[in-house]
């Protein structure tokens, strides 16, 4: 995967959050056709049908923005992937120092230095 480019990494990622989102909403669905399944009363369990299939259509809906939102970022991610290796590259050419001179004037010896020898 270290090679891989990243929108088939982002795909994948997506695929993944598909798959457990769905997996966690059939869970909740299961959980509360149980429920009514158990409920005492008719309205209670009517109650509990209606709550399963509204959450199973809220997480259909989540995932389906999910995976349009994944598509769009890979599809975006290579466009421009493609888009910068087909631009050419312009190199730069160095600008040439100024000549300056290697040695500075030598300053004049002082007073000290003089006494010193």
């Amino acid at each position: 995967m270290a090679d891989a480019d990243l929108d088939v990494v982002i795909r994948q990622l997506a695929r993944q959050l598909h798959t457990g989102l769905m997996t966690r909403a059939k869970e909740r669905r299961d959980r509360f056709n149980g429920l009514a399944a158990k409920a005492k009363g008719k309205e209670t369990g009517e109650r509990f049908k209606m709550l399963a299939k509204a959450s199973m259509e809220q997480a259909t809906a989540a995932a389906k923005r999910l995976q349009m939102s994944a598509d769009n970022v890979a599809d975006s991610y290579a466009r421009a992937m493609r888009l910068a290796a087909s631009t050419p590259v312009t190199v730069k050419a160095e600008k040439k120092a100024k000549d300056k001179p290697e040695t500075k004037a030598a300053k004049p010896k002082t007073a000290k230095a003089k006494k010193a020898k």
